[in-house]
């Protein structure tokens, strides 16, 4: 029998009776759309986790120093002066995994225009810093070494504070402003960054030389570097050794004895990616795995439909063999069917899947991604149920008696 007519009267068939088509599909039409809007959302929220561990920085690791005891009250890492200037210098120079290390040493202050002023994290750094943070400017220029050394009076702006002092759309590059007592010439603007994942705005704030830093907004303590030291691996792969090494090392110069508890902490934000990452994914398999279940179900619906139709067609089938067609026709016939049916559900579940991540997206501004692997995959999914849910009914078709068929009441 010619493959072209098999699948027309297979069409014929199933569009013999809408309804009931459309309730077999309807497993197949859920698990579909479940799949594909779970592992969308999934997808995106992975992305966006990426997005914001990017936005730290790559390969980063942040050294804090250590923390105060009190009664026995412990203040918390960073609570304590431990870091020296001469540890940065040391991890610079002295670490092979290490690509580069900025410090961040941090404080609220007022800035202050011409006409308005802004409260916001005043940052004093090195110009390593916007590298290792993977910050490039939007207008104007990343400060110096030379202004580091010289300790100049400029000064970084990031977006939000732009926005708040001179507006949305004003480039201040050029102008003065002062922070605390003193007056700063902005020297660039900062590309914007969006927030951290726990809300930060990255972009509420303003970046100075550390020298600077030093010497205008914290004064005292002389060799100790009261804030934390951004640490930049010279690879993702090599990220853990830097951080061994850093550790020896600053143990080393904090002449601390083995076993002895460590004066200052090394935090691995790869880590802490990698473990968000993990849990999301897991958490998409999961959700992805029940929805799948819904396939197997739809399956399971059309097995027992065609079942049915072999049943109602029995003499249909008989009549059919009696005028010359072979077994093999018969056995396509009802799995073309099938397939039909499996496959419809498969793409209307494609169209519901990607039309309720949207909406959820939209809805809950949740992050989405489409990915079109993951629809290939359940399309041919779909029609895999169709065709091995298919077969039994199919090959009980092709081998009826013609006799008994023709007899069947």
């Amino acid at each position: 029998m010619n493959p072209f007519v098999t699948i027309v009267v297979a069409l014929r068939a199933v569009l013999r009776n809408k309804m009931r088509s459309f309730l077999t599909t309807l497993g197949i039409i859920i698990g579909v759309a479940a799949v594909i809007a779970m592992m969308a959302i999934g997808a995106g929220a992975k992305a966006q986790v990426e997005q914001a561990f990017a936005a730290m920085g790559t390969n980063l690791l942040i050294v804090m120093p250590g923390s105060t005891t009190a009664g026995g009250s412990f203040g918390g890492f960073g609570s304590m002066p431990t870091l020296t200037w001469d540890d940065l210098a040391a991890i610079r120079t002295e670490v092979p995994s290490v690509k580069a290390a900025a410090p961040q040493l941090r404080s609220n202050q007022s800035i202050v225009s011409d006409e308005l002023n802004w409260t916001t994290s005043v940052t004093g750094t090195s110009p390593e810093y916007f590298e290792i943070r993977n910050w490039p400017v939007a207008t104007g220029s990343i400060f110096t070494q030379a202004d580091v050394d010289a300790g100049s009076k400029v000064v970084l702006l990031g977006q939000t504070v732009v926005e708040r002092l001179f507006g949305s759309s004003a480039n201040p590059v050029g102008q003065t402003v002062r922070i605390g007592k003193s007056p700063f010439a902005v020297v660039g603007v900062l590309d914007r960054k969006g927030q951290s994942p726990n809300g930060q705005d990255y972009d509420d704030a303003a970046f100075i030389p550390m020298t600077t830093f030093a010497q205008r907004i914290q004064g005292g303590l002389g060799k100790f570097l009261v804030g934390s030291i951004h640490v930049q691996a010279t690879g993702s792969d090599t990220t853990q050794r830097a951080l061994e090494e850093v550790k020896a090392l600053l143990r080393d110069r904090h002449h601390i004895a083995p076993g002895g508890e460590d004066d200052f902490s090394i935090r691995n934000l790869s880590e802490v990616a990698s473990a968000q990452q993990q849990g999301t994914e897991t958490m998409t398999t999961l959700l992805a795995s029940v929805a799948a279940v819904s396939l197997l179900v739809g399956g399971i619906g059309i097995m027992n439909i065609m079942l049915v139709s072999v049943t109602e067609r029995t003499r249909e089938i008989g009549l059919r063999m009696a005028i010359g067609a072979k077994p093999r026709s018969i056995l396509l016939q009802f799995l073309v069917e099938a397939l039909v049916l499996s496959l419809a559900g498969g793409l209307l579940g494609v169209a519901i899947g990607v039309g309720t991540a949207s909406w959820l997206a939209d809805k809950f501004r949740w992050p989405m991604q489409i990915q079109v692997d993951v629809i290939g995959i359940s399309v041919v999914f779909s029609a895999l149920v169709g065709v091995v849910f298919g077969l039994y009914p199919a090959r009980k078709a092709s081998q009826l008696d013609p006799i008994d068929a023709l007899r069947y009441e």
